[in-house]
């Protein structure tokens, strides 16, 4: 069980105090899962790094290339309005989760939300797949995207160098396997303040790189034309979409929330605070000054144009410095997308009733973390072209998670007048984005038929 029901007085008819007494009282009904990955110990300030971390994340070096399609008005737009939108839903989820636990009912996990508000077969069989494919996926393509910013380094030290692309998959996979026996949630929040400086670090080399490439004549003609014909131009865009959506994706409030020492009330508003004002630093200047500087040649991720046919238009130890904070980065988002999937192990080996650094738990937990570990790391290595499928996840996944749950939650819970802005507002959002949704997933298995006669297992690309 991940909820902390009531035991005989209601949480809001006490004090602060008591409320705190109660919910360590019932801290022995938690399933292991619960009580081991998602101890609530943490300040408000811990919940902004390990927001800014789930969210402020390497794929926003690919914001650019979403520009390319979208153009600079509609590119613009789309940013603010992705931030808007996500800032408001994420507090509409995290309002929610305090309202439950002021009734003595707090969610620690997504699927909780849902069985709570939807029904038990909404949590079971749709919040809880989804939210586990997402955050799996998650997984797969950091590890990948780890492996090519490795591969990236490699070149520029041995520019005809024979190591295949899979072999630096599998030395990143290394790095998360050691990372991913760290116990908890809570365990994470110094690993993920340096997560929070490297993630400034790098998204400022990548704007000082673009801007420096742009004035010079090293760079590639500024060209702001959308490419291809209509039908082309129209998947583009709503590509495009799922990119941002996804870039501005998170799929586990509820976890991040759940790492909070009661009482929570006011403290993931803060939380965000920290989030989006590191997120508006980084998201708005990689995006304008790549998109300004590449054009229409922006390529997927951005730090792919700072080589022309393999020679450097930067400083090599330049170029080197900034992969490499991506790369830290990249490993420490990876294990907090790791973190419902080690809940889920958790729960199901270990045993609530012993201790947690017991032998009966500890050999479970190191053995199916490192099982978990090694799938995402194989499936990335096969599959190089995982981002096409990511896509196709991030429509299915993020989509509703992120834009449409959190405002449902909030109308069911709260029940807003059907004559008040909020209520209307809610539903355009959650109407607006399921369709946007559909779309994109359609655009994402559009794009991965056109790519599909490039496939290959283990390919080096």
């Amino acid at each position: 069980m991940g909820t902390l029901a009531p035991n005989t007085i209601a949480v809001q008819e006490a004090g602060e105090d008591d409320q705190v007494k109660q919910v360590s009282q019932q801290q022995k009904e938690l399933d292991a899962g619960a009580l081991f990955v998602l101890k609530s110990k943490g300040l408000w300030v811990h919940c902004g790094y390990h927001l800014t971390t789930s969210i402020v994340a390497p794929p926003l070096l690919s914001l650019p290339f979403a520009f390319t399609f979208l153009g600079w008005a509609a590119g613009i737009l789309c940013l603010v309005i992705g931030a808007l939108v996500t800032f408001y839903s994420y507090n509409l989820l995290s309002l929610v989760l305090e309202h439950h636990a002021q009734l003595g009912r707090r969610h620690l996990r997504f699927r909780d939300m849902a069985n709570d508000i939807l029904g038990p077969r909404w949590g079971r069989y749709y919040v809880g797949p989804i939210q586990f494919m997402v955050c799996y996926g998650a997984v797969i393509a950091c590890t990948l995207l780890g492996g090519q910013c490795m591969k990236a380094i490699y070149l520029l030290s041995e520019p005809n160098g024979s190591m295949k692309l899979y072999e630096f998959v599998i030395i990143f996979g290394f790095l998360m396997l050691i990372l991913a026996q760290i116990p908890s949630f809570h365990s994470l929040r110094h690993i993920n303040l340096i997560s929070l400086i490297l993630c400034i670090a790098y998204s400022a080399c990548a704007t000082a790189g673009s801007i420096y490439i742009g004035n010079s004549s090293k760079g590639p003609k500024k060209d702001y034309s959308q490419k291809g014909d209509t039908e082309s131009r129209m998947f583009g865009i709503f590509n495009a979409i799922a990119i941002i959506a996804t870039t501005y994706g998170n799929g586990i409030i509820p976890e991040i929330q759940a790492t909070i020492a009661p009482p929570v009330k006011g403290k993931m508003f803060k939380g965000l605070c920290i989030c989006y004002t590191v997120l508006i630093m980084t998201f708005f200047t990689v995006a304008i000054s790549g998109y300004w500087a590449f054009g229409n040649e922006s390529e997927g991720l951005l730090l792919s144009n700072f080589l022309d046919d393999g020679k450097p238009l930067l400083p090599k130890w330049f170029i080197l410095m900034t992969n490499i904070f991506t790369i830290l980065q990249l490993s420490a988002v990876g294990v907090v997308y790791l973190q419902p999937t080690n809940e889920v192990l958790e729960r199901t080996f270990a045993d609530p009733n012993s201790q947690e650094f017991s032998s009966r738990n500890v050999i479970p937990r190191v053995v199916s973390r490192s099982l978990s570990v090694v799938i995402a790391t194989t499936i990335a290595a096969m599959l190089p072209f995982f981002g096409d499928i990511n896509s196709v996840i991030g429509a299915f996944g993020f989509m509703p998670l992120d834009f449409i749950l959190p405002v449902v939650f909030f109308n069911l819970t709260f029940k807003p007048s059907k004559r008040s802005p909020i209520f209307w507002l809610n539903i355009t959002i959650a109407a607006v984005f399921s369709a946007l949704g559909v779309i994109a997933a359609v655009a994402a298995v559009r794009q991965i038929s056109l790519d599909a006669k490039t496939y290959r297992l283990f390919a080096n690309v």
